[in-house]
């Protein structure tokens, strides 16, 4: 497999370049994807990639991470603790705006005579620049080069500049630089967006009713305008202020307004024949949920006049210095496959973008660049980000698992709410509370608390970060232990030994809801309860006194900690001896298959084409479930187990989330399917940038992007990470020369290097002398003294794919035979006939 052959894009509008996605040519069909495509953002604030000109978009957005609306959730059928109040992400009011008129004639990109256009996302600089050559309806030639940035060391600034030329006439020009509230829809050229009414679609936001954003305050002077707004119901603030500049040698005037949903700063140029004319605009967002926005509005100004201090091209060497720290410690090199080396960089850049500086906020489904899935935080962040930030930014990762420590109170409410003990965090929030209307594929997720502890327990681990966890990560881990302790209850087998059970729960395959010992909750609640009882005895063996402070401020006690030892090791796992399986919950196996292969490409995503009654009486998968489960838990299963389990469930399982080609990636490629594993990898490597699951226009995959990393990570590079032993069994791709990556391992950086007969660790920097690592079941000690070279013994291949045909046709326990079908629905004059 030659994997350029295989490439999606179109690479004569966007070619390959591994540090950059670049676009050069201008296409009105796909806005929605590209504005997403080429947004910039920083973790806190997120501009859309959407034209200088403020037209000719599908959605406009500029979104600042936990900043929400909230309303009330209306259920046709009431019942006690269900979700009460959703939350929304707002659309801020939109800087970007820089709209140019030349004779008075405004710039257009769908039906400008464009002779030249060119727009780069650069990751080395995390700018967005575009340079265009327009032909005026009067056939004046003018040249333009726009910038546009959001600082990642800045937290609340972005920065933008636009430059005018005019090659071959003196013109008349005008520049209008606005700030705009579109979420309350002034802008006097809006049009609602398809995107705003493209049909029912539970991945897209709600729509906001009436006014969201109230004015409290504004004005301008000296070239800097100022907005500030009060949400209506969540009663969230805010403040953005804009400084603007002119650099010219040609005679201008300029005039502003500031009215409660716009300011305008508008430059009258008397254009010349080949000069240039720069305005820069710097922009700075601060919110609050509490502040005042006058407040506010200073912070905004001390934001802008370290700004002015600096300069412009001290803040883009500052960018420039901050993301090669990044990529010194982040990147992931595959050598021989430019077009897939572009697409990893591209992927790596956008999840610094969401995570980077979203401290004291989660990581949303969507990052920064649209407003997909209300801009909520899932359990996504701990599964698929968070592995990429312990291992690359561990400081990022401590911020957001903080997040989650802040959302604890929330989380102890909800599971008084649902009758439990101890901590359940809410399947889909912004601030904490429970946003999910649908029970079922929502609440039920108990899961989200194993996955919670997973991430803590994991970043523990490899940063070495103690005081983390004496602080609150311990609060985290005995708070979640305590529900699955109250939550399930024993039973005795035949044989007299008792088991504990989980019923009435929800795994991560939404396909199938609200079950009795659905495998993956039973074997992520046994780790969470491990971990909560290892990391309690550690802190009492190696601090007495904080030991005493972490029992007091539980109010836990030695019995119960015993509990949740005794709770962990009798867990019920379940096991189907004649199919050599683990069924995915206690009922599944009794199902009907649903026939994927049979299946009409006009009836995908299932969710959106079939009542959810009918796709949870099959055997069909939304995403991965028990192998998801066989790569977190990997120690848990045998190669064999695994590789039984992948070649059963794979054929069963959709793709419908982007959750779930990575994962299937990373087991592929252990238990043998190499191509197949090369193949899932391609989809989660191009699900935004090709736009495969149609959905891209509402913003970037996120938890895809951190997938990703895995998958070359963990599915390539073959690392696992078992209670701190870090062990290596690489499968690299046949066609592939190479892949490298660093780790950072408590405090210490750990360079590997894949190749296809060895693999070579380098330990870079820090302060260890050595690092343990194992190889393949040997274990080795890499030194600072040179590189550790290690022969690799051939990885097992298998040949081709399962199919739901290798399942047809075998014995259930009860001797029944398994079939295969696709639900359908008689036709209306079919109906009519009957009738």
């Amino acid at each position: 497999m030659t994997s350029d052959v295989f490439d999606p894009l179109d690479r004569t509008r966007f070619p390959i370049d591994p540090w950059a996605l670049r676009e050069t040519r201008y296409d009105g069909d796909d806005l929605g994807v590209t504005e997403t495509l080429f947004s910039v953002a920083n973790g806190y604030l997120g501009l859309r990639g959407n034209v200088e000109e403020g037209r000719d978009a599908f959605a406009h957005g500029t979104f600042i991470n936990g900043f929400h609306e909230v309303w009330p959730i209306h259920h046709a059928e009431e019942a006690y603790g269900f979700a009460k109040v959703g939350q929304t992400i707002v659309n801020v009011p939109d800087a970007k705006i820089m709209r140019l008129y030349v004779d008075d004639e405004p710039l257009l990109l769908s039906v400008a005579d464009l002779r030249r256009y060119e727009r780069t996302l650069s990751f080395r600089d995390g700018v967005l620049v575009r340079e265009l050559l327009w032909r005026t309806p009067g056939g004046k030639l003018v040249q333009l080069r726009s910038r546009r940035m959001v600082s990642l060391a800045e937290r609340h600034l972005a920065l933008m500049d636009y430059e005018i030329t005019l090659l071959d006439a003196d013109a008349p020009i005008v520049v209008s630089c606005e700030i705009l509230n579109r979420q309350d829809g002034q802008d006097e050229f809006h049009v609602p967006s398809a995107a705003m009414g493209a049909g029912w679609d539970p991945r897209r936001a709600a729509q906001l009713p009436g006014r969201v954003l109230e004015p409290v305050s504004k004005w301008e002077g000296g070239g800097r305008a100022v907005l500030g707004y009060r949400v209506a119901a969540s009663g969230m603030t805010l403040a953005v202020a804009a400084d603007h500049s002119i650099e010219t040698t040609d005679s201008y005037a300029m005039r502003t307004l500031v009215d409660d949903d716009i300011a305008k700063h508008v430059y009258r140029i008397n254009g010349t024949a080949g000069t240039t004319t720069r305005i820069t605009k710097t922009v700075s967002y601060h919110t609050s949920r509490v502040v005042p926005p006058l407040e506010l509005i200073d912070r905004c100004r001390r934001t802008l006049d370290r700004a002015a201090e600096s300069g412009t091209e001290a803040i883009l060497a500052q960018q420039r210095e901050w993301l090669d720290a990044f990529w010194e410690r982040s990147d992931v090199v595959v050598e021989g496959q430019p077009a897939i080396q572009q697409g990893v960089r591209w992927n790596l850049f956008q999840l610094v973008q969401a995570s980077a500086r979203a401290e004291g906020a989660g990581i949303p489904a969507k990052g920064q660049t649209g407003s997909g899935y209300d801009g909520h935080y899932f359990w996504d962040t701990e599964i698929y980000v968070v592995p990429f930030l312990t291992y690359t930014s561990p400081g990022y990762a401590r911020n957001a698992l903080r997040f989650r420590y802040t959302m604890l109170d929330a989380a102890r409410r909800r599971a008084g709410e649902l009758n439990q003990r101890g901590a359940l965090y809410p399947w889909r929030t912004i601030n904490g509370e429970e946003a999910s209307a649908y029970y079922a594929a929502g609440t039920a997720q108990y899961h989200i608390d194993a996955d919670i502890a997973h991430a803590v327990s994991q970043y523990v681990a490899a940063s070495g970060d103690r005081d983390f966890l004496i602080r609150e990560a311990i609060d985290i881990l005995v708070e979640t232990a305590r529900l699955w302790a109250d939550l399930g209850f024993w039973r005795r087998t035949d044989n007299g030994d008792e088991l504990f059970h989980i019923h009435g729960v929800t795994g991560p395959d939404e396909y199938t809801a609200v079950v009795n010992d659905n495998l993956f909750t039973n074997v992520m609640a046994r780790a969470n309860l491990r971990a909560a009882v290892r990391n309690l005895r550690w802190i009492e063996e190696h601090d007495l006194d904080a030991y005493a402070r972490v029992l007091a401020r539980l109010s836990l006690t030695a019995d119960e900690i015993e509990e949740f030892a005794r709770v962990a090791e009798a867990m019920h796992v379940p096991y189907d001896e004649r199919l050599g399986i683990h069924p995915q919950d206690d009922d599944f196996l009794s199902k009907e298959l649903w026939d994927l292969p049979n299946t009409p490409p006009d009836k995908r995503p299932l969710l959106l084409h079939y009542h959810p009654l009918v796709i949870y009486r099959h055997q069909v998968l939304k995403q991965a479930d028990i192998v998801l489960a066989a790569y977190l838990q990997g120690d848990e299963f045998s190669l064999e187990e695994k590789r039984a389990d992948f070649e059963y469930y794979d054929p069963l399982t959709t793709g419908d989330s982007t959750l779930s080609a990575v994962v299937q990636s990373i087991i592929a490629a252990e238990v043998g399917y190499a191509e197949l594993a090369e193949k899932y990898f391609r989809s989660a490597l191009y699900v935004d940038l090709a736009d495969l699951h149609h959905n891209t226009d509402a913003g970037v995959h996120v938890a895809s992007l951190g997938g990703l990393w895995q998958a070359l990570v963990a599915g390539f590079g073959g690392l696992r990470d078992y209670l701190s032993v870090w062990s290596f069994d690489p499968r690299l791709p046949a066609d592939w020369a190479a892949l490298e990556f660093p780790l950072t391992l408590q405090g210490n950086r750990l360079r590997v290097r894949v190749e296809h007969e060895t693999i070579t660790f380098t330990l870079e920097t820090g302060t260890a002398t050595g690092l343990p690592v194992t190889v393949q079941g040997r274990h080795l000690h890499v030194t600072r003294e040179a590189p550790l070279v290690v022969p690799l013994d051939p990885p097992p291949l298998l040949s081709g794919q399962p199919t739901v045909g290798d399942i047809v046709g075998t014995l259930r326990e009860d001797g029944s035979v398994i079939q295969a079908t696709v639900p359908s629905l008689p036709s209306l004059d079919d109906v009519v006939d009957v009738i």
